[in-house]
This record gives C-alpha cells, structure tokens and sequence, in this order.
C-alpha cells in the first residue's frame, strides 16, 4: 500500500521556522520526485517545491525561494521541507506527493498533474 504520511506542522509566530517532513512507503523511493503543495482556506493548491530522490535536484517557487530547504534522506524515504522565517501568507496545509520522475528540470513540475500519490496533509498556522 502506497503511503506519504507529513508530519510537523503546527502553529507559529511569524517569523519562526518548521521543518515538514513527508514519510514514503509502498513504491520505490528513487523512482520518485516528491513535491510540496499547500492549500490556503478559500484558495487553489499551489506548488512550493520539489525534488528528486534519485539525484537530488530541486526546484523552488517564487514563494519560497530564499526562505524554505527541500532536502531528501533516501535510507529513510523520507523528504523533508525546512521553513525559515514565516510569514502569515504561509498559512495553510501542506501536502507532499510522489511524481514518477528521476531528475527535477529547471522549470520544475508543481501543476499537480504529474503527481501520482498524495499525503493527507498537515497543517501549517503562522500568526502575526
């Protein structure tokens, strides 16, 4: 059975940091990019970033760029999304899921689309 269990949110003041974690099991970890969604109340899902278990390239929306760290640990299957200096438009949960692409390329791929498997979210609160 395919899972993508996320971890790690909760509620923080602005300006703070967490680090997500998005935990993979029931398909082959290297096979797979995992990418980062959020969904705000009353917004569409949006991309944050990806990356690729197999050779660890990344990519990060304007959003986050500067500000969040994807990285991968690969004996653990296990991605992580390191979040500095939040901000209230942060606000929202977080999704991670599992696209079938070895390499990330420089455009990234965040539509949504590619992504065969997804988490159940965890819940990200930034107050000011």
């Amino acid at each position: 059975e395919v899972q993508l269990v996320e971890s790690g949110g909760g509620l923080v003041q602005a300006g703070g940091s967490l680090r997500l974690s998005c935990a993979a099991s029931g398909f082959t970890f290297d096979d797979y990019a995992i990418g980062w969604f959020r969904q705000a109340p009353g917004k569409e899902r949006e991309g944050v970033s990806c990356i690729s278990s197999r050779d660890g390239s990344t990519y990060y929306t304007d959003s986050a760029k500067g500000r969040f760290t994807i990285s991968s640990d690969n004996a653990k299957n296990t991605v992580y999304l390191q979040m500095n200096s939040l901000k209230p438009e942060d606000t929202a949960v977080y999704y991670c899921a599992a696209a079938p692409y070895w390499v990330v390329p420089g455009t990234g791929f965040l539509a949504g689309y590619e992504y065969d498997y997804w988490g159940q979210g965890t819940q990200v609160t930034v107050s000011s």
